[in-house]
């Protein structure tokens, strides 16, 4: 007997990188259905389309449902991934557009932008998750694609769902240093701590031995300018950061390099117009390589993969978002981490990590008491907690501007926010 599996968001352009990823991984994990969900009925029915062309392009056996009733997707599902995105594309560049007004970084998941988008979606993933908990199999579990992943998770985990966040930014390093090294990626182990969005690769093992001194001393710069980061500082601190860390080292050379760009927001709709085009073509049954540019490369193995170890118990390492119990010095048990952890049918088991030094624990620290405060003002509505978020946020512009910042979140996503509104 097979398992159910339910996307929350399958109108997602991401869909059919997601189950081309399951359809390949049929040896591990045999999936019987998959329900994609989704509001947008137009989006969902040219998405599922192509994803059924794909799947019995590649004689996969099982049931694809396209459905727009939450409810119906989640009965009895065994796994439910969630890749929703609350205001669309739209909201996504109010995000990153918005901060700018206060000379603050624009970014869907740092700063204020991340805290509107955090605002708008917790509610949303938890009452997904209750749903869940009455509707879907016994013991299922919801794996978190939704940005920003951490703040999500964290809201999970306090609620006392079953549930583990995942990004792909890990397993895309895997894969190239795998290729590096031209090996099979399982033979590739990264040592990535943090939080998601805010990690350090310490660590890549080859066959278990540890080859990030050599990378950085021959790729070094290379690797720098993919992540933003001077190369000296990779090579004085001898790690790899996360791509996001210069929303924190940068503040000023990023605000002024969004002055003059296009955003993001604005490329990735124009990327989906094009491959919502592509996806009508009823010739297609192959993922187009503009999905490639959509930002979600190795996407659907992250989440295979993960799936998989849950279902089989094989108990290898990944890189995942989930409650620290003690794996990563001077954070709470409850503080949701990004580390590696043993995948078994019983969840994530993070593994013991050497403590951050004290300059990068003490960013960590801040970061992560503005996202337990952010989840607190999402589940509440309370606006004090909100702008003690905000001004616990690095990138954020601090107390003076909290108050008057908060204001305006709240009105450009008034739409989502009723918890806010509740006496006006």
């Amino acid at each position: 007997m097979g398992l159910k599996l339910a996307v929350v968001g399958g109108g997602s352009t991401y869909t059919p990188e997601l189950v081309d990823g399951f359809a390949k991984r049929s040896d591990r994990v045999a999936v019987d259905e998959i329900a994609l969900m989704d509001i947008d009925a137009e989006r969902l029915e040219i998405v599922g389309g192509l994803a059924e062309r794909m799947l019995r392009r590649q004689g996969w056996p099982g049931r694809l449902v396209c459905t727009n009733d939450r409810s119906a997707a989640l009965d009895g599902a065994d796994m439910v991934l969630i890749q929703l995105r609350v205001g669309g594309q739209q909201a996504r560049f109010r995000d990153e557009t918005l901060p700018r007004r206060f000379e603050l970084i624009g970014q869907e998941t740092v700063g204020a932008g991340g805290f509107a988008k955090a605002l708008r979606t917790v509610p949303l993933v938890l009452e997904i998750a209750e749903e869940t908990e009455r509707r879907s199999a016994p013991d299922a579990w919801i794996v978190d694609f939704t940005n920003p992943v951490g703040i999500v998770t964290q809201a999970l985990a306090d609620a006392g769902r079953r549930s583990l966040g995942l990004c792909n930014v890990a397993i895309g390093f895997q894969r190239r240093f795998a290729k590096r090294f031209d090996v099979e990626p399982e033979r590739v182990e990264l040592e990535q701590v943090g939080l998601n969005h805010l990690t350090w690769i310490r660590a890549v093992r080859v066959d278990g031995i540890d080859r990030l001194p050599e990378i950085l001393a021959a790729d070094g710069p290379a690797i720098a300018a993919d992540v933003g980061e001077p190369a000296e500082r990779l090579l004085e601190l001898g790690v790899i950061p996360s791509y996001y860390l210069r929303y924190y080292d940068e503040t000023s050379l990023v605000i002024a390099e969004q002055a003059v760009h296009q955003t993001r927001a604005e490329e990735v709709m124009a990327i989906e117009r094009e491959l919502l085009e592509l996806y009508r073509d009823p010739t297609l049954d192959t993922k187009p390589e503009l999905l490639e540019h959509r930002g979600g490369a190795f996407y659907s193995e992250a989440a295979a993969q993960l799936i998989a170890s849950l279902v089989d118990g094989r108990g290898d390492i990944q890189i995942v978002d989930v409650r620290n119990d003690g794996a990563l010095p001077g954070l709470a048990a409850d503080d949701v981490v990004e580390i590696p952890a043993r995948i078994d049918r019983d969840g994530a088991h993070p593994l013991p990590q050497q403590p951050l030094p004290p300059a990068l624990l003490d960013l960590v620290s801040r970061v992560k008491t503005y996202e337990r405060l952010a989840v607190r003002a999402a589940v509440s509505g309370d606006r004090a907690l909100a702008r003690a978020a905000l001004a616990a946020n690095p990138v954020a512009g601090g107390a003076e501007l909290a108050p008057r910042l908060l204001e305006t979140i709240l009105e450009w996503n008034r739409d989502w926010l009723p918890r806010f509104f509740r006496d006006t």
